[in-house]
């Protein structure tokens, strides 16, 4: 079975952006294995590697440590090429969504398709195209923070894919004034 080094996966996510007015914003970026217990319930454990049909979480936290609230936090996510966003699994659920990571619409994401009677109708965008998620322009008080997080399905691994794990590597997350 073919294991991926987390870190090929997170270098995808490296343009996690926050786009904000000037502040003290940090960001932090944790990826999640989801377990399934024997119970039924869900536990969150650390991912280092994973595999074809893990489930991972990714959640964001975007802390002000200023004294000035923080204007205009825009929070986006990759989607990594070979994962497969959960639907309705968004947090908040107000999203919008990409598949080019330029251009963004609510969720579900819909297009034109031309049925076999010559019909054009509205139909919804696979959730294996989603590239990209951006929520609403946020404030963040002094102090406080901000969190986001998505779950997507690990559908392949790249050929060219480390089995190597590296605990120690954080995704950085940009910060910059709009």
């Amino acid at each position: 079975m073919k294991l991926i080094s987390l870190t090929i996966l997170l270098s995808a996510l490296l343009s996690l952006a926050a786009h904000a007015d000037k502040g003290n914003l940090t960001s932090e970026l944790k990826v999640w294995n989801v377990v399934k217990q024997a119970d039924g319930s869900e536990a969150l454990r650390p991912a280092q590697t994973v595999k074809p049909g893990d489930t991972l979480q990714y959640t964001a936290v975007y802390l002000n440590s200023g004294r000035r609230p923080v204007m205009r936090l825009m929070a986006s996510l990759p989607i990594p090429a070979g994962t497969e966003l959960i639907g309705a699994s968004a947090v908040p659920h107000e999203v919008q969504a990409s598949v080019d990571g330029k251009v963004y619409a609510a969720v579900p994401l819909m297009r034109k398709a031309r049925r076999a009677d010559g019909q054009v109708v509205d139909v919804p965008v696979p959730l294996a195209e989603y590239r990209s998620l951006r929520w609403p322009e946020q404030q963040v008080a002094a102090g406080a923070s901000f969190t986001t997080s998505a779950r997507v399905r690990v559908a392949s691994v790249p050929a060219s894919a480390s089995t190597s794990t590296d605990p120690t590597a954080t995704p950085a997350a940009a910060s910059q004034a709009r």
